[in-house]
């Protein structure tokens, strides 16, 4: 049984029905009661292939009033109106105040439709285009160097051109990013600004400024494609070598670690000692470590990703794919699980960013093409893995409806990047070395 609180139950007060037996409705409660109910009565006005929705006329004269306001015909234009067949028994013409007031008897709503020669009515006109805007205030929060702030307040003014819209209707607003110049030389003093409007549907805080801490984001962030390099040594016995890199005219070497001697423009050279699993000395630094880190710039004008990654030449499929896809193509060419891990993880962050990914091996060929390998010891197993990957859009994704990971996982993976069995002999002086290009 449900229980309700005192404040709920109202079983000391007569019901409304009673007290609408000792008390009848007001005027002004059955004028509302006819007002509401007239609200509900609406009119169809019908006119060729066009209608039009009004509020029901109490009179005929209304009606016609109404019709003719819509239609606009000529004065001389013949002008009646009727009503359907499926408003009433038969098509029947409204001529009068009399058929008009049968019409409405107990009905909701109506539809008249217009009979006459005149024109279609005209589309309504456009509004009136706002004033043009002559003149704006600007204020421009600059930082000259870090920590040292200024704010120019300037009045923007034109004679004539409208400054909030385009000779199109476009109007210009938003929130712009770019490039301002200010220019005080001599009696010249201008400002220019050059910038492109950032999307509306992104989400900006109302702190959002640009400092010199995001300019040094930004120059990270606008950082070339580069092939990242890692050079490993396996040797059966302690070994001093030479290690000289030569880079083609379209490729240039970026930041190395440990810092390698530059010997000439696009070639340079570690001198190392190599010991028995995989240590490294580097005699200018004195640091030990596990393998060289280089990078290798290509030149941007040649750098096409729908080129260098295709169809006719890669594979693609989606991130969640792509990683456990990769780990069993580094096992099937030789990589340790500790390489294997190493390669993933040194690249796990790029490969997540996107949805799907498309990918390529560069056979060895390809790899000394552009950058080739030396070294002073003889004989040297070379194993170059070099993986070329971009990130695809769902559409994109379709182009390679041919080369996916299905058609991938049946390729000779050793074939391609010209793996050798001696590669895995302990006993011979070997270099791996595992590459990463991402072309955007």
């Amino acid at each position: 049984m449900l229980q309700f609180s005192p404040a709920s139950i109202n079983a000391g007060l007569p019901t409304p029905s009673i007290w609408e037996k000792l008390k009848g409705k007001g005027k002004d409660v059955e004028m509302r009661d006819r007002q509401a109910l007239a609200r509900q009565r609406l009119l169809t006005l019908a006119f060729g292939d066009m209608e039009t929705i009004r509020m029901l006329p109490n009179t005929f004269a209304e009606l016609e009033a109404a019709a003719r306001e819509w239609t606009k015909p000529p004065p001389d234009a013949p002008f009646t109106l009727r009503i359907p067949v499926e408003f009433a028994s038969i098509q029947a013409a409204l001529t009068g105040e009399d058929s008009y007031q049968i019409a409405l008897m107990g009905v909701q709503g109506l539809r008249v439709e217009i009979v006459s020669d005149a024109p279609p009515p005209p589309d309504e006109p456009p509004p009136p285009p706002p004033p043009p805007v002559l003149e704006m205030p600007g204020t421009f929060n600059l930082e000259l160097t870090p920590g040292q702030h200024v704010a120019l307040d300037v009045n923007v003014n034109s004679d004539e051109l409208d400054m909030a819209r385009m000779e199109d209707g476009t109007l210009a607003e938003g929130m712009f990013w770019g490039k301002l110049d200010i220019v005080h030389a001599g009696d010249d003093h201008h400002m220019e600004f050059t910038g492109t409007r950032l999307p509306d549907n992104e989400d900006y805080k109302a702190g959002f400024k640009v400092d010199s801490r995001v300019m040094t984001k930004l120059a990270v962030a606008a950082k070339p494609v580069t092939a990242k390099c890692h050079l490993s040594i396996l040797t059966p016995s302690i070994q001093y070598c030479d290690v000289i890199l030569s880079f083609s005219a379209l490729w240039q070497p970026g930041v190395t670690w440990p810092p390698a001697e530059k010997v000439e423009d696009n070639k340079i050279k570690y001198f190392l000692r190599a010991h028995p699993g995989g240590a490294l000395e580097h005699f200018e630094t004195e640091m030990v470590t596990t393998a060289v880190y280089y990078e290798a710039i290509p030149d941007p004008g040649m750098v096409d990703p729908n080129e260098y990654i295709a169809p006719r030449n890669g594979f693609a499929m989606s991130f969640r794919d792509f990683i456990p896809h990769l780990m069993n193509v580094l096992d099937q060419l030789g990589l340790s699980l500790h390489a294997r891990t190493n390669f993933l993880n040194n690249n796990m962050h790029a490969f997540s960013q996107h949805k799907n990914i498309a990918y390529r091996f560069l056979s060895q060929s390809k790899i000394a093409s552009a950058i080739d390998i030396a070294v002073t010891t003889d004989p040297c197993v070379f194993t170059r893995l070099f993986l070329i990957f971009r990130g695809l859009t769902d559409d994109e994704v379709g182009a390679f409806a041919g080369a996916t990971e299905k058609e991938a996982n049946t390729v000779n993976w050793r074939e391609i990047v010209d793996w050798q069995e001696d590669s895995k002999d302990p006993t011979l002086f070997r270099i791996l070395e595992t590459s990463v290009l991402e072309v955007t």
